[in-house]
């Protein structure tokens, strides 16, 4: 009887596979392999730890004579093209690269500050730019400003007859064109010569009667001389005031664009770093883009070079601001979505954002309603920001993208974020003694189906020379969320007026 029963007990084999067979499903779940993610190889240099140097004025800068012999070409190409090298003439002496990122960023939170508050409290001060197309086209050279700690771009202008070369902020988040103008009662340094309007033969001041003086948000009137008088303040203290006037400006290959009602600043304050000015791009009655639609139609498009492109002296990175025909080369391979209106504030470009992806999945928790534009408040929504570095986003919005990121970048590449932070970031890596590694994709998802894939360069970057490198995102309190340019950086920008909508083309500079 005993040797029966032991016949027919069940063998150990069978027993741990009717074991494995009653487990629950959640605990067999557990032998699964992982899921399979999209990710990048991102090649992880850390900033240098040398300080900026002056670079020299050469092939890749524009300037002094080779400025001047630039901007008196004569050709009358109908389109026009032009790549320069970016090596910035006028970095800051021993200022090392995370100095520079530090005070850049200090000074982008408060330029995200003053744009909520501007979406928010504004009146709208716009009005559509007349239809017309054609015209030819012109384009302007943009370099990157890292090397002032500035994170903004910079445009290459002539200014006046005979042209004074100028560095102009690119900035699709305000309207007046200004520059900084002699006799100074209070200007800051800037790179190269101050204009001085008693030396153009083409400056006109604008009377205060005209329609072109009743286009500013804040003006008033020299009665003395009958001349207009603008002024600009900004949400971090900074101020421009002086004298509206018209004036011709050159941009490449000897194309000039007269009478563009520019700010001659004689009273300048605050934190503007090296440029000259600054170049409106927005959408009001007085940008540049409203300014020249008569002429060159209402499309412009800019592609922003490698942040870093200014503080190494070998880079070739190059890229232009282009109106006309040529603004919308390449919009075959754009990803576009419309352009919105917020009847509160004319300048801004508003686009909807309805989800992102990382690792190839759509992240979990991202609501619309956290991320579209009120029209009767002018509170929410999403702009596209030409002058603003990191991306903001709605606080859920961005709490759920950065959980699905760290989720991801540990089962795929296994990254642990590192204790601590750095300024805006609280997602940060230690990558100290690796040359490459595997970070999960991250994409934006734009109405009408656009998918606007980043490359990992914008948005897990370095910001120490020991190997940190941090999610290059943030939360926002203020109502709006802003795409910033190094998010943007190596696509065209195309900005289609005719049809308002703004495309992104990849890997186009």
């Amino acid at each position: 009887m005993l040797r029966n029963a032991m016949a027919s007990a069940p063998s150990p084999i069978c027993s741990l596979l009717l074991l494995v067979m009653l487990l629950p499903p959640s605990t067999a779940a557990l032998s699964k392999p992982p899921a399979r993610y999209q990710y990048h190889t991102l090649r992880a240099t850390p900033l240098s730890a040398k300080p900026t140097a002056r670079a020299g004025v050469g092939a890749g800068s524009i300037s002094g004579a080779n400025f001047a012999a630039f901007f008196d070409d004569t050709g009358n190409a109908s389109t026009v093209r032009l790549l320069l090298a970016h090596r910035e003439a006028f970095a800051a002496p021993n200022a090392t690269a995370p100095q520079l990122l530090a005070h850049r960023l200090a000074r982008d939170a408060a330029r995200a500050v003053e744009i909520s508050a501007v979406a928010a409290g504004a009146t709208a001060n716009g009005t559509r730019a007349p239809q017309r197309r054609g015209g030819g086209g012109f384009a302007a050279p943009v370099v990157s400003g890292l090397s002032q700690g500035s994170g903004e771009y910079f445009a290459q202008v002539g200014v006046g007859s005979p042209p004074t070369p100028a560095l102009l902020v690119l900035d699709t988040g305000s309207d007046v064109v200004w520059l900084q103008c002699a006799p100074c009662r209070h200007c800051y340094a800037q790179s190269g010569r101050v204009f001085d309007p008693r030396r153009s033969r083409s400056y006109a001041a604008v009377p205060c009667a005209t329609p072109l003086c009743r286009r500013l948000d804040t003006g008033g009137c020299d009665k003395r001389r009958g001349s207009c008088l603008y002024q600009v303040a900004y949400g971090d203290g900074s101020i421009t005031t002086g004298d509206l006037a018209t004036e011709t400006l050159s941009f490449a290959r000897g194309a000039r664009v007269p009478r563009v009602a520019v700010g001659c600043g004689h009273d300048n304050e605050g934190l503007f770093v090296a440029a000259a000015g600054l170049l409106g791009l927005g959408r009001g009655r007085l940008s540049l883009p409203t300014q020249v639609a008569r002429r060159y139609g209402r499309s412009f498009s800019y592609c922003l070079v490698d942040r870093t492109s200014s503080v190494k002296p070998s880079s070739t990175r190059s890229s232009t601001l282009t109106f006309g025909p040529a603004a919308l080369a390449g919009a075959a391979h754009a990803s576009f979505t419309p352009i919105l209106r917020n009847p509160r504030m004319s300048t801004f470009y508003y686009v909807r954002v309805v989800g992102f992806s990382v690792g190839g999945a759509r992240v979990r928790g991202v609501s619309e309603r956290d991320l579209r534009l009120d029209p009767a408040t002018g509170r929410g929504g999403v702009i596209l920001d030409s002058g603003t570095s990191v991306t903001r986003l709605a606080r859920p919005v961005y709490a759920a993208v950065r959980g699905a990121f760290r989720s991801t970048a540990e089962a795929a590449g296994g990254l642990r974020p590192s204790p601590g932070g750095f300024s805006l970031f609280d997602t940060c890596y230690d990558l100290r003694g690796r040359r490459v590694v595997k970070v999960p994709t991250l994409s934006l998802h734009l109405a009408g189906g656009a998918e606007v894939a980043l490359p990992p360069e914008n948005y897990l970057i370095p910001v120490d020379t020991r190997g940190t490198f941090c999610l290059a995102l943030a939360g926002t309190d203020g109502g709006v969320s802003i795409v910033g340019n190094i998010q943007q950086q190596g696509f065209r920008v195309v900005f289609d007026g005719d049809r308002q909508r703004v495309g992104l083309v990849p890997r186009s500079c």
